[in-house]
């Protein structure tokens, strides 16, 4: 086996977030091709849990704490430099040693950096020859600055805009210097395509995919709901599209809904919810669950799951999940902008309140089941990770792209 260099901004585990879901899986798919020496960042307090369990899968590993306030200081200074506040939040000297000490020691001829900021860590070349850097965008991170600033009151919006305008900057650097670039879905390629036309013959894609066997409908979960009926959203709720998705419906949505039929709650499932978030709970009918040990029984019993997302970046993990349990998901066209579905069919998308209000009542009133049998068959379909990743293994070079999942590294209880 080869050896990689992997560096991604947060820990890749355990898989229940987006970003993780995606780094958690990719990592999966390197170490059954390379020995994976592993950089990221400890960013949470229970992070420190996973990082041995982790550590031990990978050939060598640095894993650097950084508590959320000092690295929101560090990113302050940006402000006196013309330079994006992502880039000193994610940069550390601790880990640009150990990145130098590795490439130094091992005979590593390729670096996958995970998302924009990592770019900052990876050289040219190593002491052994050339290095083939691959920089894993995700999404184009900048646009989505673009769209806070759109729903912010000055001068809140002058600082996103500005982050927008040199993050920007900064991607269409790193693609340039970077042997290929990939991003989460053919959309999001062409958009940075279109937003760095200079690097846009070397951008590429690989999609996500869903556990199917994970996320699958079935009838051993108890239901969480008790006698109500529920509409779900799922999300990481210290996230602030999702934290403007569920104000929006709370408000806005919900209480007409609720006015048609009264045993109609609104769950919103996800970790860490926010002040905002949990001060919805004032409202009638909106419940908030803050971290569950599986979002499973969740979908499974919620009468409707939905996306109702102003702002969104690449693809909403949460929508393909619930379409793999076959449910009935109701989702923005911001949500749906990196998913390849047939609208109608296999999701329904709804613009605005009075569209989610009419199509909720609807399926509410007369449910139609075929369109989460429908929805799942496209997961089954397109969205498998044994598939998805091989265009990764592709660029990176690995001889067998093929997926195998090692026990060891399951999902986490």
């Amino acid at each position: 086996m080869r050896d990689l260099l992997f560096l991604c901004h947060r820990l890749p585990y355990p898989p229940n977030k987006g970003e993780k879901i995606r780094a958690y899986h990719a990592l999966q798919y390197l170490r059954q091709h390379f020995r994976v020496h592993l950089g990221t960042f400890l960013d949470h307090d229970d992070d420190g849990d996973y990082a041995d369990h982790l550590a031990a899968h990978c050939a060598s590993s640095c894993f650097v704490r950084m508590p959320p306030h000092w690295a929101r200081l560090s990113g302050l200074s940006a402000l006196l430099r013309d330079e994006a506040l992502s880039l000193p939040y994610f940069r550390n000297a601790v880990l640009q040693r150990w990145v130098n000490k590795t490439l130094a020691e091992r005979h590593i001829a390729a670096c996958l950096a995970y998302s924009g900021p990592m770019a900052q860590y990876v050289p040219f070349s190593t002491p052994h020859g050339p290095l083939w850097r691959v920089l894993d965008l995700v999404d184009v991170d900048s646009e989505k600055w673009h769209g806070y600033a759109d729903n912010k009151p000055w001068p809140v919006s002058g600082l996103y805009r500005r982050e927008g305008r040199l993050l920007l900057e900064f991607e269409r650097k790193a693609a340039a210097e970077f042997d290929r670039v990939l991003l989460v879905s053919p959309a999001e390629a062409e958009l940075f395509k279109r937003r760095a036309p200079e690097s846009a013959a070397k951008v590429d894609y690989y999609c996500n995919g869903v556990d199917s066997n994970y996320f699958m409908p079935q009838a051993l979960h108890p239901s969480p709901f008790g006698d109500a009926r529920a509409i779900v959203f799922t999300g990481a709720m210290d996230y602030e599209p999702n934290i403007d998705a569920v104000s929006w419906f709370a408000e806005r949505v919900m209480p007409t809904l609720r006015s048609q039929h009264t045993d109609l709650e609104f769950h919103i499932v996800g970790s860490r919810p926010a002040a905002q978030v949990r001060d919805l709970l004032r409202l009638p009918g909106v419940q908030v669950s803050g971290t569950v040990p599986d979002v499973r029984p969740y979908l499974q019993h919620a009468a409707l799951v939905v996306a109702p997302l102003r702002v969104a970046r690449g693809v909403q993990n949460k929508v393909l999940e619930a379409m793999a349990m076959q449910k009935i998901v109701i989702a923005s066209p911001q949500a749906l902008e990196g998913i390849s579905v047939t609208r109608g069919a296999e999701v329904i998308c709804a613009n605005g309140g009075a569209e989610f209000i009419s199509t909720a009542c609807r399926q509410l009133h007369a449910p139609e089941a075929q369109i989460g049998i429908a929805a799942r068959q496209r997961i089954l379909a397109d969205y498998r990770w044994s598939i998805n990743l091989q265009r990764l293994g592709q660029v990176l070079g690995a001889k067998d792209p093929q997926f195998a999942i090692a026990p060891e590294m399951e999902r986490a209880p």
